[in-house]
């Protein structure tokens, strides 16, 4: 019984969640638009830290208007190698604010000792290859 229990809970969470994605996905419709928004700096407080132990990450970018707002990031993860992209969204309306610098944050818990490099995309060469700001992490 409660294996059936199991299965019915997934069941209706995997279900209740590919609906929500589709119904929510109204970006056009509201004339929003999402995209990759380069990292200026980044503020890591402690460059050796204990396993398990958890730790606030800021990034800060450079906001073309006061349209643009801060959406999301993109967090890969490759053994102990994170490369982190910034998304901002865009309201498509007259914007008269001039640029600003937005602070964001995300918090990181190793769960393995080592050294942890990550990569914070940082724009574009003329070349069209991505730039990355490298900092690292020793976990002990």
């Amino acid at each position: 019984k409660i294996k059936i229990m199991k299965k019915l809970f997934f069941t209706t969470m995997a279900l209740c969640t590919l609906g929500f994605l589709f119904s929510c996905d109204t970006r056009e419709e509201n004339n929003i638009s999402i995209s990759r928004i380069k990292i200026d700096s980044v503020k890591i407080p402690q460059e050796k830290m204990d396993l398990f132990t958890t730790q606030t990450i800021k990034t800060y970018s450079t906001y073309a208007s006061g349209c643009d707002r801060f959406y999301d990031y993109d967090y890969r993860i490759d053994n102990l190698n994170r490369f982190v992209t910034s998304y901002t969204y865009k309201e498509n309306n007259a914007c008269t604010q001039a640029t600003y610098v937005g602070a964001n944050q995300f918090n990181f818990k190793p769960v393995e000792k080592g050294t942890y490099t990550f990569k914070f995309w940082n724009g574009k060469d003329n070349a069209g290859n991505d730039l990355w700001i490298t900092k690292t992490i020793v976990v002990e």
